[in-house]
Order: C-alpha cells, then structure tokens, then sequence
C-alpha cells in the first residue's frame, strides 16, 4: 500500500486515539524486550496488555481474546516464528478488521524483511524501538485501519460488492486515502468476477502515476482473458522497474505455465524463492515444476525447504512430502520414498491424504519398473476408491485414473473419468483433458462416448431444476436441486443454480434462516472450489440483502470473528 498519502491524516489525528481502553498483545522470546514494550505502551495509557514468549503461546492467546493491537517479534525461537503466527492468524480470521498487526524485528536482511511483508502488516519497525516511534506508527496504523474498518468486514463477509461500493463512499470522506481505497476496491471488484471494472480502475490509477501493483493487477486481468503473452511482457516491465516486487515474480511464472512454456515458470519461480525463500507455496510450485522437467535436485532442494519452513506453518502441505516421495522414486531409492508417504499419512491423516499417498507409491513403484508393486498398490488403491464415501479433487482424480489404467485396472479409472466429466459438464479445457488420460489408455472413441454421455447426465438433472423453479414449482425445484448437489457435489453450475432457486424462494415468500444458511452453505462450497466467480458475489449480495436488519447486525458484529 502507498503510505506517503497517509501522513497528512497521522498528523492531524495525532494523539487523538484513545489508547487506554485497548486490548494489546506482545509477542516476544526475550522477557526483557517485552518489558521494554510494556513499558511504553503503559506510557501511553494502555491497560490491558497480554503476553506471549513464543509463536505457539501467541496462537492460544490469539483464539480466546480479540486484540486491537498485536506487536510481534520476528524470530520467536523454537517453533512458530512471527511471519507464520500472522499468517496464521489471518487465515484463521482470528483478527479484528479493525486489528493492528506491527511485526517488530532486529533483522534488516532483504530475506527477512519481504518474507514478513508478503502477510501484510500494518507496519514493520526495525529494533531498537523508541517510544516516540511506536506512538508514530501506532497512530498512523490506526488511523487508517478505521477507514478501510466497514470495508474490511464486509470483506470478511464474502460480500465483495458492498465492500468495492464502500470504498467509493469513503474516498469521499477521506480524500488522503484515495488511492489504498481505489487499489482495494480493483482487488474486490476482481474476486467479485468483474475484471473490467477492475482494469477501469487500474487504468484510471495508471493515467495518475505508473505504480507497480496496479501494472500487475492490470496484467493479471490480461492473463486470465488468455492475452498470456501481453501479460507476460507487463509482468516482465514491472519486475525490471523492481526486482524485490515478488508478486510479479509469482504471476510472471503463472503466465509462463500458461503458455506450456514449465521451463521458463520454474526459472522464474527460482529467482524468486532466491529473493523470497520462507514462502511454503512459493517453494511447492518451484518442487512441482522442476519435477514436471525432470530436474530432480531442484525439486528436491524446494520439496525439502517447502517441508522445513512449513513444519509450524498453517500452510503446510502434504504435497511436498509427496513431491519428495516421488524425487526418490526417481533416485531409486524406494524405501525414502515409502518412509516419505508413511509420515505424510501420519502428519495429516484423512482419507484423501491415505488415497494419494497410495498413488505416490503405486507411481514410484512403476516409474522405478517394480510393475508387480506397482500393481498391488493399483488393486489396494481400488478398494480403496470403493470404500471411499467421496471423491477427491480433480487433480487427484486424473492421477489417480492415469496410474489405475496404467496398471491394467479398467473400471474403477473409467468411473472417475466420468464422475469429473458429469461434475465439469461445460468446462471444455478440463473435459479435453479427461480426454487425453482416455486417449493414453488406448480408449479414445470409448473415452469420447463416456464424456459426452456424462455431460448429458448433468444436463439433464441441472435442466429439470430449473425448469421446476420456471414453472413455479419452488418446493419441488429445492427439493431436486438439493438431490442433484448430492449426486453432482462439485458442479458448478448445479451449485449456483441451487443457490439462485434458494435465493428465489425467500425472495417470494420471504426469509427463512434455514433456506439462507443452505444457500450459505452451497455458495461457500463454491467460493472453496473456484473463487472468483461473477454469480458467486452477485448472489452473496442477494442474500445479504434478504436478511432482516437484526440479522445483519449480528453478522456485522460477529462475522470476522472466526468463532
């Protein structure tokens, strides 16, 4: 964010917050730094101070009370340090919209430094810290915390376009403020499925100075209309202008995977984990792209780096115990490998995980030519599948089906293949790719029959919805809509239907908690498997709208409190 614009509101409002009332919460190693903290903030009239000496003690903390300002260490010794305990935290929603996060640190090192700032602070503040600093940076903290406070909660609210609208109306209020407003409001206009809206404000923000976060946001939209070489030339321009600007690193590598080009992605994804090393999904899709080339000690340096950052981090992920498991594979060394998959099982547990580690396994053993293993893991993986009382995600699926088919197993891939093409009837990108593992398997005209019965299959339960609702018959229509979300969980437009007969119901007779916590339900199922939709905020605002006035009290009161 441009800080420059929110010095003339720091001076004015100096001194004007009330700081005695506040709940504070200081987290540091050394008893003697907090001591020094508490100090000052008890110069300044706090009274409700808490402390932390570690990142894991933090979290406790963090869940029970609701602070309105967090002062936080970097380097908090064994266990979770300052940068994970805030990302934590905001994944969590364990923050205030209106919170103050300032992260607090000795170090000055480039590494550092952009490794906490990737999770957004309200400001960092190098050690030592003069009471005069803190009051500083405190008041213009907050200052602009309470601007962007309606805003924020409406954003935790998933009700993008009422946040974007909020911040039109408080750039007239607070003029100093303009251009953090407008940037956020690109951002909400951009999760509520409206790009052009978006690219109007960037364009408009461009005209005024050439910032680089609004080049990339103008970029982004370019990548997402398929104008991946347009944006791959923006992304390019931005990072000669900055080389630290790593978002710019991350999407540049997202365009290059786009464009089939895995090469270019992983070059790029290396230099930013060079500049940037402590992020765990950074260090994922660097593992995941050398390993897709066949670059076997890069994967393995980024699996294992992705792995030891991540052990106290909430972004921890299984798939860089899998993504190593499979570099062993490829040395041959099964038996790390196997070690590998036992620990990712014991680790995370859930059936999902059980199942892909069983793929792992069944693709280690048939990569390294062990076939007799390979198959054995292929039949414990079919039994598995039925017993199984959902489906994995796509991505898992198609592995699965690959490694199923290539062991000689024909039924159970053949019925994951369909189940992806009833849950993704009109997205033809993933349906041609349904048709590759087909056409690999040596079943290509089958394979085309498969899909197209599928598609019909889902047409077909999606249409009658609708036409029940058409017609009148709401009850009916709700009652099959909620059938064909059983049958068909991941479908997205059987889920959005769903929610727009919900929606409509009440709009004709009438609230009724029951119905908007279903509809609830179904668009934050949505939001999980493909944020960003158009519908997804249009009908978020629709039930916002619904709901009785009390209720959205009570919604704006509690909704980003996590509890």
């Amino acid at each position: 964010m441009n800080q420059a614009v929110l010095a003339p509101s720091v001076a004015s409002a100096a001194g004007a917050v009330d700081w005695a009332d506040k709940r504070y919460l200081l987290v540091d190693d050394f008893v003697g730094i907090r001591q020094l903290l508490r100090e000052s903030l008890r110069n300044l009239g706090a009274r409700h101070i808490d402390q932390a000496a570690s990142g894991g003690e933090a979290m406790m903390l963090l869940t029970k009370t609701r602070y309105d300002v967090v002062l936080c260490d970097y380097n908090l010794g064994e266990g979770k340090n300052g940068q994970q305990v805030l990302e934590e935290a905001r994944i969590r929603n364990l923050l205030l919209p209106s919170s103050v996060w300032l992260m607090v640190s000795a170090e000055k090192s480039v590494e550092s430094v952009m490794g906490a700032a990737e999770h957004q602070p309200d400001a960092y503040i190098i050690k030592p810290i003069t009471e005069g600093v803190l009051l500083t940076r405190l008041n213009r903290a907050w200052q602009k915390k309470q601007v962007f406070r309606e805003i924020d909660q409406a954003f935790a609210d998933k009700d993008y376009l009422r946040a974007a609208r909020l911040c039109d109306e408080q750039i007239s209020f607070s003029p100093l403020h303009e251009i953090d407003l407008l940037r956020m409001k690109a951002t909400l206009l951009l999760k509520s499925g409206e790009p052009q809206q978006a690219r109007a404000v960037y364009e408009r923000l461009l005209e005024e100075r050439e910032y680089n976060w609004a080049k990339t946001g103008l970029a982004r939209i370019r990548m997402n209309n398929g104008e991946h070489e347009a944006a791959r030339q923006m992304f390019q321009g931005v990072i000669a202008e900055n080389r630290f600007y790593i978002d710019a690193f991350d999407q540049l590598a997202l365009s290059y995977e786009l464009m089939g080009k895995t090469e270019e992605a992983c070059d790029v994804l290396e230099k930013a984990a060079k500049l940037s090393p402590n992020s765990v999904p950074r260090q994922r899709s660097l593992g995941m792209a050398a390993l897709k080339l066949g670059n076997i000690p890069l994967a393995e340096k980024a699996f294992r780096k992705c792995i030891e950052i991540g052990e106290y981090s909430v972004l921890k992920t299984v798939d860089a115990y899998l993504g190593l498991a499979r570099v062993c594979g490829q040395k041959n060394d099964a038996r790390e490998a196997i070690r590998l998959l036992n620990a990712a099982v014991r680790e995370f547990g859930g059936e999902q995980v059980e199942l892909r580690a069983k793929i792992t396994e069944g693709l280690v053993y048939h990569e390294s030519g062990d076939y007799r293993r390979a198959r054995k893991s292929g039949d414990e993986l079919e039994l598995m599948l039925a017993e199984e009382r959902k489906r994995p995600d796509t991505p898992t699926c198609m592995e699965m089906a690959t490694l199923l088919f290539a062991v000689g197993v024909k039924e159970a891939p053949v019925e994951l293949l369909c189940y992806l093409a009833r849950n993704n009837h009109d997205n033809q990108p993933l349906l041609d790719d349904v048709q590759k593992v087909f056409d690999k398997a040596r079943m290509g005209e089958e394979g085309m029959e498969l899909i197209l019965s599928s598609r019909k299959v889902a047409a077909d339960l999606m249409n009658k919805g609708v036409l029940l609702w058409k017609t009148g018959k709401l009850d009916e229509a709700v009652a099959w809509m909620r059938e064909a979300r059983t049958s068909l969980p991941n479908n997205l437009r059987i889920l959005f239907n769903s929610a727009q007969i919900l929606i409509s119901t009440m709009q004709q007779r009438g609230y009724e908690q029951a119905l908007s916590e279903e509809a609830i339900g179904v668009l934050m199922h949505v939001d999980h498997i493909a944020p960003g939709q158009q519908r997804f905020a249009q009908l978020m605002e629709q039930l916002a709208l619904l709901a009785p006035a009390p209720v959205r009290a009570l919604a704006a009161v509690g909704g980003g409190k996590g509890e």
